[in-house]
């Protein structure tokens, strides 16, 4: 596995096309930490409790958002816009900046064709994107300790 080379940074800004927001194969669920659950239940106003019962489901132990539409839509996906933006998951916070994206062929024949985003605006720094990166490794260390 050949690793991207990020060293002066990668050109990115969201174009707002929602790829990332409907579920493809192996980019299907959205897993939730419980600090993802616990932002999400504040921002809807539900009991923790609550927001599971309405929003997640459990596949292997791991709790993700439900896909609930057949078109593959995330739940908060309302007109092409997230609905809960500022209190969106971390593995949405930290996309398409996750180590195994970062494997050279697989940005450059499945990531960059996928997200439009990419090649656009301006420079995210190696240090934004190894931030972000550390984030999404955190956070499903966080899940793994959480089952």
């Amino acid at each position: 596995m050949t690793k991207l080379d990020y060293e002066k940074g990668i050109r990115f800004k969201c174009q707002g096309s929602s790829n990332c927001c409907v579920s493809r194969g192996e980019y299907g669920f959205v897993y939730l930490s419980n600090m993802d659950i616990k932002r999400l239940s504040l921002f809807t106003k539900l009991k923790k409790n609550d927001f599971i019962k309405v929003y997640c489901d459990k596949t292997d132990e791991f709790t993700h958002l439900k896909e609930k539409f057949k078109n593959g839509n995330c739940i908060f996906l309302k007109n092409k816009k997230c609905s809960v933006y500022k209190a969106r998951p971390t593995q949405c916070r930290t996309w398409p900046f996750w180590s195994e994206n970062l494997d050279a062929k697989k940005w450059n024949n499945d990531i960059s064709k996928f997200c439009p985003g990419i090649g656009k605006g301006g420079i995210i720094s190696k240090k934004e994107i190894e931030k972000n990166i550390n984030n999404d490794k955190l956070n499903e260390n966080n899940m793994l300790k959480e089952i």
